[in-house]
């Protein structure tokens, strides 16, 4: 065990320097491109701090954080170990939260998540690991929170931790209502947290309803506090932490009295910040044409003017005065903003005719979710579509779906087509399985196939809805989904192969990819990795990159600002495209994995895809009666 030590803060760890722009920001803010960025930078303050601590004889105390958040920290941590030495032999960690109650083998314990993900890859001693415990009798539950803080005073306190930030605004599992001066303890979960868990355990009434978690007092007595979050879905709260007053009810607002914490943002869950969304309120601008378009469009909704009637007195008081002046009048402005908006829109006639073309889906169901219009306008223009669904989704199917299925085909069989003897023994194998399965268990081959067909023969459905025939399907299983767990692998060479080949066997003219980061499984994200990775091998071959165009899958759509194209869809085109999704018949109704939205994605397509219309409607741009956008990459 290693030795404790002092526990003064003054130990001269070195600091990021305040942005020099005017800010709203309570918190010291750094905006990276993309969350490597942010894995980089966090990853290497740690390899700092390792090192000093080593160099001085003494231990380097860590506070860690699980989920999502932290993992591309852990992967760089694990690659300096690897490739540039960097030793774990002085490291001690005292880990956020656990749920309780929970075993430390479960697939669900972050035990288990830190040994798989960090330590298991690192010499760091077993015996400076601590984790919050899930699986001590309730009794005992008070003493150990003490064990755990007297722990942490005694090694002098934590030097660096790690925080992600729930939709709450919660830090650890510190839940609306935590107090400035809570500390360890076992806490009943918020809706909201054990709704956004329901993914890892298979269902909401799998996730536990109580944690052990690290207090904010705990939090706040570390001498250096990174937060991280990556994604739009986190714009919000990021938000409302950074610029909003402290509240109880929202406890990584407390984050705001420590004088060392740096929250650490992608530029998606950066957008609502003000300096980011409307810097003109902050300091003066550069009026580039982008930020014209977007201040202009916020204008037009903050008053509730159409873009033509918009005002000279309008900019004054919204502190764009300067606008108006390098335009000249606030006609030019508005005239310039209105044409933008509209030399956007593609109609059928105006989109793309005769090309080679490959939709990638990440699931078997994003294609006709996200681009059901657009793919049903492409078959009309005569485009050659191949629609390559990247994994199986199997994990997306419920078990009585299962059941249903192989009661079908046990009947089929016994009914003459098909060995009744051989179907029998196959569904008395998954049946047997599936009684005894457990919540959060991995599936036997055959249950994982079976659910992989039931998702295969949807999508084929779907678009043969929209027009296009079997043949167009192509389904890649990328090795990286295939684990028959929610946590995937990393994507790796195999993934990127299978990618690759596609594009040469296509040699596509134009693709469509999932640019949706606030995907909750994280799948998107990963798909887009291995096509980038796919198409950099295929352009050093000397094979032309293909255009690209980004869309967004079942829970947000591009704003008009950022658009390239919008896309008009008529009544009918929006009513087939939801035809489409139906098809889907396992995700529907109510889907294993439906995000924050109870709606049903169908439900969910139609409200966005009317939104963005009803958008250019109030605008003054021209009506339609629904719409989907395009980000050309």
């Amino acid at each position: 065990m290693l030795e404790a030590r002092d526990s003064t803060p003054s130990r001269g760890l070195s600091t990021i320097p305040h942005a020099t722009t005017v800010t709203q920001e309570r918190i010291r803010t750094v905006v990276v491109d993309d969350h490597e960025g942010i894995a980089r930078l966090v990853a290497n303050r740690i390899a700092t701090l390792i090192r000093e601590r080593q160099a001085a004889g003494e231990p380097a105390v860590l506070g860690l954080a699980t989920g999502s958040t932290p993992i591309g920290v852990y992967r760089e941590l694990i690659r300096m170990h690897e490739e540039e030495g960097l030793s774990f032999a002085n490291v001690v960690t005292f880990n956020l939260d656990e749920y309780f109650p929970m075993w430390p083998d479960s697939v669900h314990s972050y035990h288990r998540f830190m040994w798989e993900n960090l330590f298991e890859h690192v010499d760091i001693d077993p015996k400076n690991v601590h984790i919050p415990r899930g699986d001590i009798p309730r009794g005992q539950v008070d003493e150990e929170c003490r064990r755990y803080e007297d722990e942490i005073r005694r090694l002098g306190g934590i030097d660096f931790q790690i925080l992600g930030i729930g939709k709450t605004g919660h830090i650890g599992f510190n839940e609306p209502g935590s107090g400035a001066e809570s500390r360890t303890r076992i806490v009943t979960l918020d809706a909201v947290t054990r709704r956004d868990a329901a993914a890892d355990f298979f269902g909401e009434d799998f996730v536990p309803r109580e944690a052990v978690t690290m207090g904010v007092a705990t939090i706040l007595e570390a001498r250096e506090i990174a937060i991280i979050a990556t994604g739009e879905h986190k714009a919000f709260i990021v938000r409302r932490a950074v610029e909003g007053d402290v509240d109880v009810e929202v406890a990584a607002t407390f984050l705001q009295g420590h004088s060392n914490t740096t929250f650490y943002v992608d530029r998606a869950a950066a957008a609502e910040l003000t300096r980011i969304k409307t810097p003109w309120l902050l300091d003066e601008v550069q009026w580039t044409p982008d930020l014209t378009v977007r201040a202009v469009v916020w204008l037009s909704e903050t008053t509730g003017r159409a873009i033509l009637h918009l005002t000279q007195r309008d900019y004054a008081e919204h502190k764009m005065s300067s606008l108006v002046a390098r335009y000249g009048t606030p006609g030019a402005v508005n005239g310039e903003t209105f044409n933008a908006l509209g030399a956007k829109i593609r109609g059928k006639s105006k989109l793309p005719r005769g090309l080679r073309t490959i939709c990638f889906s990440p699931h078997p169901d994003d294609d006709v979710i996200s681009m059901g219009g657009i793919l049903r306008k492409f078959v009309e223009n005569e485009n050659h579509m191949t629609v390559a669904y990247m994994t199986s989704g199997n994990i997306a199917v419920f078990d009585h779906d299962v059941r249903r299925y192989v009661d079908f085909l046990q009947r089929l069989a016994h009914n003459g087509l098909g060995d009744a003897k051989v179907a029998d023994a196959w569904a008395n194998k998954v049946r047997a399985f599936l009684d005894s399965k457990k919540p959060g268990d991995v599936d036997i081959p055959e249950v994982l196939d079976i659910k992989r067909i039931i998702r295969e023969a949807e999508a084929v459905s779907g678009i043969e809805t929209i027009g296009l025939s079997e043949a167009a399907a192509r389904f890649l299983n990328l090795p990286f989904y295939q684990t028959g767990k929610v946590r995937k692998d990393s994507v790796g060479p195999a993934d990127v192969a299978i990618v690759r080949a596609l594009l040469e066997e296509i040699k596509p003219e134009l693709i469509f990819v999932a640019g949706d980061l606030s995907d909750p499984h994280g799948t998107h994200r990963m798909c887009k990795e291995a096509i980038d990775m796919a198409l950099v091998e295929y352009a050093a071959a000397g094979n032309p990159r293909p255009e690209i165009w980004l869309y967004r899958g079942a829970w947000q759509e591009w704003p008009i600002t950022e658009a390239t194209w919008l896309v008009p869809m008529s009544q009918e085109e929006l009513r087939l495209k939801i035809q489409a999704i139906f098809k889907h018949q396992s995700q529907k109704d109510s889907a294993p994995f439906p995000g924050s939205d109870d709606r049903e994605f169908w439900q969910r397509v139609e409200a966005r895809n009317k939104d963005t219309a009803a958008i250019l409607d109030r605008l003054g741009l021209a009506e339609y009666f629904a719409m989907e956008a395009y980000v050309v990459e």
